[in-house]
Order: structure tokens, then sequence, then C-alpha cells
């Protein structure tokens, strides 16, 4: 077997957005979200990703994969390779955007239900030494949860070193199989799972037909091209701090220390 980098857009949204195999998203999802009451999700609905603006001159937003449960639970699942610009305003917005939606302005309050975001990152996010964390809104003082509804999980990659000889859990399981499936020629014989069976042989590169692996490469090279863009606005915006620095006379090593550039960089400045 081959598999397939599950990071990749094209990819991912094969193996948790697929309207008919969806045992790979609901066992995912069970695995990443801690219900109340031991709740788990038994069955999803698989929703458009895209949230059109109501209004003339909103904005509108895309989602890698959006479902929802029959308990009404709505969950958005995005696979992010690179930190971008008010990237937690931007999950804040549309995950606010889901929960707000499902009434009209003003009325049955009671008719919302939760909204979680579930984020897998190839950039740490957090200090949290663990590698998945989950955000709610809390009293900083007791911890009280009083306003619910709205979670925000993250799996943050490069946190997660974990041999297959010392994974514990479900969630785990399903990390390890999105970090490292490319890098495997056989299904681990430690996955029980189903849904996580599933998941890996719709990574198997010999099930894809020709037109889904050339999606597959296009939508590589885009996103390498999106993160060399990344980088090189991360450089200038170094070397315009390093410039100013050195204008106002500053020490060579405090800049080195501050922006991460090199001597030579700076010298070239």
């Amino acid at each position: 077997m081959k598999f397939v980098d599950v990071t990749n857009d094209i990819a991912f949204r094969k193996i948790f957005g697929n309207e008919n195999k969806k045992i790979s998203l609901i066992s995912f999802l069970n695995a990443v979200i801690n219900f109340p009451n031991g709740n788990k999700v038994v069955e999803v609905d698989i929703l458009n990703p895209y949230q059109l603006a109501k209004l003339s001159g909103g904005k509108s937003t895309i989602v890698d994969v959006k479902a929802k449960d029959k308990n009404g639970n709505t969950f958005i699942v995005e696979m992010q390779i690179a930190e971008s610009e008010f990237f937690h305003k931007r999950i804040l917005y549309y995950t606010s955007q889901s929960y707000t939606s499902q009434i009209a302005k003003g009325r049955d309050y009671n008719k919302l239900n939760p909204a979680y975001f579930i984020g897998i990152l190839e950039f740490e996010i957090s200090t949290n030494f663990n590698y998945r964390s989950c955000h709610k809104v809390l009293d900083i003082e007791t911890n009280e949860h009083i306003i619910q509804d709205i979670e925000f999980n993250f799996i943050e990659l490069p946190k997660f070193n974990k041999s297959i000889d010392e994974l514990e859990s479900s969630i785990d399981q399903w990390t390890y199989f999105i970090k490292n499936a490319e890098d495997l020629d056989l299904i681990p014989e430690t996955v029980q799972d189903q849904g996580l069976k599933e998941a890996y042989q719709e990574a198997n590169k010999n099930s894809w037909t020709q037109a889904e692996l050339e999606d597959y490469e296009r939508a590589s090279i885009k996103e390498q091209d999106e993160i060399g863009r990344i980088e090189l606005e991360r450089q200038k915006e170094k070397l315009q701090i390093g410039k100013k620095l050195k204008d106002k006379g500053m020490d060579l090593i405090f800049i080195i220390e501050t922006t991460g550039l090199t001597k030579n960089e700076i010298d070239s400045l």
C-alpha cells in the first residue's frame, strides 16, 4: 500500500467529508471531543462548507468539513498547514456564525445547539505541552463553565511525537494516522476502530482515480506555494525590523536574538 498525505486538502476532504463513508468522521469526532454525560456522535449529515453572508457586502467563508449530528450539534473540522494572519479571529468568526445562524435574530434561543471547532494544525499555537488542547469560556478563578455551547479544539501536529507502540487512546491513533500515514506501507495491526480502518483504506493511493490523483497533486503544489508565500512575508517583516533596529544603532547580538536573522543578513541591510 501507498498512502496519501492526509494533510493535503483533497485527501483531507475525501477522508473526512465523504457523504457515503461517514463512519470515519463520526469516529474522529468522538475521539477528539469529550461530550458531556458520556454522549457520542452516532450519525452526521455533512453540510455545504460554504457559509454565505446573509447581508450584502458581508464576508463569505469556507471550511474543510462541516457536519451536524442528530442532536443539532455543529462540527467544523479544518486542516491548517500554516498560521495565517488573523487566524484566531477567523475561526472565531465562522464558528460563531455557524452558531448564530441556527435561528432568526432575537428569537428561540432555546433552539441554539453547540458548535464545535476542530483545528488540525501543522504549527504550534499554544503554550500547552500536550498536542491536543480544548478551549472554552471559563471563569478565570474557578474554571466554572457557565457560558457554554462554543468550543475550540486544536491538534498541534508538531507536538505529537509518539511512536506506534506508545499510542494510548483513540485520539492518539487518529493523530498518528494524520501525521504519519504518508510514510506507512500497511495499516498498523493495532488499529481496531472501524472508522479509522476506513480512513486508512480511503487514504490508499491505489484506490484513487486518475482524476483524484491529479487534483491531489495540484493541491499539494498550491499548499507548498502558500507556505512559500507566508515564509517570504515573514522574512520581509524580519528584515524590516532588523533594518529599523540597525538604523537605531542597536547591538548586533540583540538584533539577531530579536529577529532571528543571521549576521550576514543584518550586514547586508
